[in-house]
């Protein structure tokens, strides 16, 4: 489809769990992240970059997603991207939730909530906060992407395609399909699962020796990597995941491929082939911890929210 309009970048991703404050110092102390904002039972973390939040952490009794943020660069685009997902959302078992409108939060703009076939929230905002950048050795400047776990995965990737326009950069085998919304490789990824439920989230390292620094860091705090570090075949970026005491995977990535889309052709991936896995052949395999993590608890999403019904 020539002429869908496309989001413009994933800005962050906002978790929800048990106690999920609690497990603050980690991000603050460990991971790299700054508190940005908090409120009784919620915080933001703020990268390097000018995201006023890469991470959010949110206590709820279940775990899984809040929601997941995109950023568009126009009132316009913003309009432009309502309609469509207006248009398209309920035939892909999508709903809209709101129209653009006022965001009632501490970054303010404009804004609107959709939610996915899975129930996800997913928010798409306009102006609001901007911070200024502060550059920091060895931590995450932005959020690179989520990768989410599907009971329907070409039924959920046609979703993001034709409702929200993204595109297939790559697949591994028939498991996993890497989407891009801009110009970096993936931006979400999905897997096939039993259930949905979230598998990890990846920071941006701004270099090669910050990503190794950044997992040192880890390591002299006692904190080791489950997975990595090496390179993956898709997407050619650096990675090491660890398990966080929130109870999710995370990773640390850097020089994420980026997408040429004259050229660009989708590329399937073998995953009996080690190299395509981890193109370093440095990594091994994945702790039997973050495979189970990664599997992740069965979320519902938000199916109340349908009753809102879309507008």
């Amino acid at each position: 489809m020539s002429d869908t309009v496309r989001v413009g970048s994933l800005s962050g991703v906002v978790m929800r769990g048990p106690g999920l404050t609690a497990t603050l110092p980690f991000y603050e102390d460990m991971w790299g992240l700054r508190l940005a904002h908090a409120e009784p039972g919620a915080a933001w973390l703020r990268g390097t970059g000018e995201e006023p939040f890469l991470y959010g952490l949110r206590d709820a009794p279940v775990f899984g997603i809040d929601h997941i943020e995109f950023r568009v660069e126009s009132a316009a685009a913003l309009a432009a991207l309502h309609s469509q997902v207006s248009a398209r959302a309920p035939a892909h078992g999508g709903a809209v939730l709101s129209a653009p409108a006022p965001m009632a939060d501490h970054i303010g703009g404009t804004g609107f909530e959709i939610l996915d076939p899975d129930n996800r929230r997913i928010r798409f905002r306009h102006d609001g906060l901007r911070l200024n950048e502060e550059p920091e050795w060895a931590k995450p400047r932005k959020v690179s992407h989520v990768v989410l776990n599907t009971p329907d995965m070409e039924a959920r990737q046609r979703f993001f395609e034709e409702v929200l326009g993204f595109r297939v950069s790559d697949y591994s085998a028939d498991q996993m399909v890497f989407l891009r919304c801009a110009t970096d490789h993936h931006s979400i990824a999905l897997v096939r699962g039993a259930y949905a439920s979230v598998n990890h989230v990846a920071f941006e390292m701004p270099t090669l020796d910050e990503f190794m620094r950044g997992i040192g860091r880890m390591k002299q705090k006692g904190h080791h990597p489950t997975w990595g570090p090496g390179r993956h075949g898709p997407g050619n970026n650096p990675f090491a995941y660890f398990c966080s005491p929130s109870g999710f995977v995370i990773e640390f990535t850097s020089e994420l491929q980026q997408i040429d889309e004259a050229t660009h052709r989708a590329k399937v991936w073998s995953r009996d082939d080690p190299e395509s896995m981890d193109r370093w052949m440095t990594a091994g395999p994945p702790t039997p911890a973050q495979r189970a993590i990664m599997q992740g608890r069965p979320d519902p999403g938000f199916p109340e929210l349908r009753a809102q019904g879309a507008r």
